[in-house]
């Protein structure tokens, strides 16, 4: 029996200590004489030349069966190493040294002695340049996974991707490297390259575990920083596009697309205490105002070739900023690492990534640190409905449709030119999961945006007949898509308590934000898509004709309470040639700003969360544009400072005020007041809060006329203090109110036992609230 076989390394299926451990005290206490010459006999039976040529071609199977440390008969040993670059190279033995006989011209040495048990050795290797660097040898360790983690790899839910797959920074017998490892189950050979190694992929060839299809290399002393991808021959015995570590913990920063070495992230937390009652969180009786940001184009630095803000600097300008304006979270426009900066985030390529573009794994946390310090929570805008087609991607990873479906009417998307993730395959469906969790959990983000559900939830989801494949059922449900859906929402609620999670779907999907055990998706908010586009469609026409479209602004509130639903008024509707929100209002200049803060008193003192994307608080006057910053000179208009002087003072308002926010989901805590004026353009209603008296009034009138003298029934006396007029010159307003508040009278009104006679503002809206 030749050495292929009876010195192979075993097959790892069971957990193995390094296989240099074990020897490893006695060898170095006691260093060895010089070996005696190994036999020729020896020598023949150790090694076919054929094994030469598969390695040194880059085509072997099990490279270990080849490299590394092998008894070729009893007391006889070769050390075999793939060293393209060493002009010679040894074997140290302590301070014996060994000298390698050069098998192969391209590079392959051997290294033959005598020794009683399994050797503890380095490699010396002299390059072309006659220096010597000392090294350990990657195939002299045993494999560093168990079959346990490798079977978790398929546990939709479970955290095992991001502890077992990727780039780990790991210690193997005292010895600190790195442990890399992949699923590629339809490769015929997985190499590691990176600049570490020449990207060479005959240098450092990986191990396969068949049960489960995962590659793993051990290799020592790698420091931090180095930049590496995977070389993969697909199952033809093609070799693929270097690709990128689907679990890769850090990337180079676009136009390049290496993977980085860095570990899972192990920040310096400061934010115990946020963490500590994130857990107690109620969201649904919680205000909730989000601000929804791209990091690369809030601002720049002009000076310094319009360059990003870096995470850091982000942290000292962004979050005061925030905090000032009264925003309660921050929703962050994808930030795992995308190659298209034109994709605004949209198409990643390195999910568990943070950009690099401003900064390290380290900064973002930093930023984090600085969110949480302030009582910012974080939101991550997450995209688990498809990817793009990057040769250094996902798709056709292993030479086959590993990550996405092979047909074309199951697998791509024809609006985004993306394809769509596999979900019925369990490894998939666990790697999205995974990092759902990875995010909230490593990172501390306090919840994820889930990016076009709708696309996720329908087979047919925009498709022409004959263009998608139905379920089993005959249907256009994605059963496989729901099913993970759920799963990851149970997943992320059990293992982060107090996080969020929120989708954009766009339809009329029943359930979409109730509990999975009443047969709900499971997400704990959703988007009010119909909300958003009536009333956008309402108030950007003229106001002579808005009293044929009153229907836009009440029908809302037919639907309102059936999800837990948040108000976005987001990126999407301020590109694409849509304009800024500012933009859509009619009449001049000074209409347009009051149209535009009448609509966000409207908003605030809507049911449901809110959400404004930046830009759109001080009234952003030119379409967003991803390459440029915000027009931030704007504030020294008046019109623009008052804007946003109103949106800080409605998030104050808002947050200090339970009949704002505490039954924002709840129909008890709605109650209308004025629904059909629509010959006004008045519309008006009380919130309550949880505690009986905790009253306020919204009226708004969204003409051009001021109405005095106008009564609305209230569901009880008191004074009500104007707490918000849109219409305040401190706003850029007229100044028309009601000098701070009224005493409602005992006089009947809307069917309510008192009322308030009320001066409302042109094209404005009063927010009253109840005191005492």
């Amino acid at each position: 029996m030749t050495d292929e076989t009876s010195a192979r390394t075993p097959a790892p299926q069971t957990r193995a200590a390094p296989l240099r451990a074990a020897t490893s005290a006695a060898i170095s206490d006691s260093p060895p004489s010089r070996p005696a010459r190994v036999t020729t006999q020896a020598r023949q039976a150790g090694l076919h030349p054929d094994a030469v040529e598969a390695i040194m071609a880059a085509n072997h199977g099990d490279p270990f069966a080849v490299l590394g440390p092998h008894e070729v008969a009893p007391g006889q040993w070769e050390v075999r190493a793939v060293l393209p670059e060493a002009r010679a190279a040894t074997v140290l033995l302590g301070e014996t040294r060994i000298d390698m006989e050069r098998r192969h011209p391209a590079g392959f040495f051997v290294g033959a002695f005598a020794h009683q048990g399994r050797p503890d050795y380095r490699l010396a290797v002299e390059g072309w340049d006659n220096t010597e660097r000392v090294r350990r040898d990657p195939y002299e360790f045993g494999p560093t996974l168990q079959q346990l983690e490798i079977q978790l790899l398929r546990d939709v839910g479970n955290d095992a991707v991001q502890r077992v797959l990727g780039a780990q920074a790991i210690t193997v017998g005292g010895i600190d490297g790195f442990r890399f490892a992949v699923w590629a189950p339809n490769a015929r050979r997985v190499s590691i390259v990176g600049d570490f190694n020449d990207w060479d992929g005959r240098r450092h060839p990986m191990r396969l575990w068949q049960d489960g299809g995962v590659w793993e290399l051990f290799i020592p002393d790698l420091p931090k920083g180095g930049h590496y991808k995977f070389e993969i021959r697909g199952p033809d015995g093609s070799l693929l596009p270097l690709k990128a570590d689907p679990v890769a913990f850090a990337a180079q920063q676009p136009p390049e697309t290496a993977s980085r070495l860095n570990g899972r992230p192990a920040p310096r937390w400061r934010d115990e205490a946020w963490m500590q009652s994130r857990g107690k969180a109620d969201h649904r009786h919680s205000p909730i105002s989000i601000y929804e940001v791209h990091l690369g184009s809030w601002a720049r630095v002009p000076e310094e070739g319009n360059r990003y803000l870096t995470y850091r600097e982000l942290a000292a300008r962004l979050i005061p900023y925030v905090k000032e304006m009264g925003f309660t979270h921050i929703e962050l426009l994808p930030i795992t690492e995308h190659p298209f900066d034109g994709s605004w985030g949209y198409q990643p390529v390195s999910l568990f990534a943070p950009t690099s573009r401003f900064g390290s794994p380290d900064d973002f946390a930093e930023f984090v640190n600085a969110a949480h310090e302030a009582g910012i929570g974080l939101l991550l805008d997450w995209v688990p409905g498809h990817f793009p087609l990057d040769a250094h991607g996902l798709g056709q990873f292993d030479g086959t449709h590993l990550y996405e479906h092979a047909d074309p009417r199951q697998g791509f998307h024809q609006d985004w030119g993306t394809y769509i993730y596999n979900f019925g395959r369990t490894e998939v469906a666990a790697f999205l999961a995974a990092n759902a969790r990875f995010w909230l959990e490593e990172y501390h983000l306090d919840g994820l945006r889930v990016d076009a559900v709708a696309s996720m939830l329908y087979l047919d989801y925009s498709r022409r007949a004959g263009e998608w494949i139905p379920n089993q059922y005959g249907g256009n449900e994605n059963l496989d898509a729901i099913n993970f859906l759920r799963r990851t929402n149970e997943a992320t609620y059990s293992h982060a308590p107090g996080t969020m999670t929120v989708a954009e779907e766009s339809t009329s999907w029943p359930g979409v934000s109730h509990p999975t055990y009443t047969g709900g998706l499971g997400f704990g908010f959703k988007w009010n898509m119909g909300w958003m586009h009536d009333t956008l469609q309402f108030i950007s026409k003229d106001p002579v004709h808005r009293r044929y479209h009153h229907h836009d602004l009440t029908f809302g509130l037919l639907y309102a309470f059936s999800e837990n639903f948040i108000l976005p008024l987001s990126h999407d509707e301020v590109v694409h040639g849509k304009g800024s929100l500012i933009g859509k209002m009619p009449g001049d200049r000074w209409q347009k700003f009051a149209n535009l803060r009448a609509y966000f008193g409207f908003m605030w003192g809507h049911p449901g969360k809110k959400l404004l994307f930046m830009g759109g608080e001080f009234g952003q006057e030119r379409e967003w544009n991803h390459n440029q910053s915000l027009d931030w000179h704007l504030l020294e208009d008046r019109f623009h400072a008052g804007l946003k002087d109103l949106v800080r003072d409605l998030n104050r308002l808002y947050v200090a005020t339970p009949a704002l926010h505490a039954r924002d989901t709840e129909a008890g805590g709605f109650q209308w007041l004025v629904a059909d004026d629509a010959d006004n353009n008045v519309i008006a209603w009380a919130r309550k809060g949880r505690s009986e008296g905790e009253i306020a009034i919204v009226v708004s009138n969204f003409t051009p006329i001021p109405r005095h003298g106008y009564r609305i029934g209230v569901p009880a006396p008191g004074f009500y203090r104007e707490a918000i007029n849109t219409d305040a010159e401190a706003y850029g307003g007229g100044n028309v109110g009601n000098y701070g508040g009224v005493e409602a009278s005992c006089d009947p009104s809307h069917g309510q036992s008192c009322s308030l006679t009320l001066s409302l503002p042109p094209l404005g809206t009063l927010i009253l609230v109840r005191e005492g």
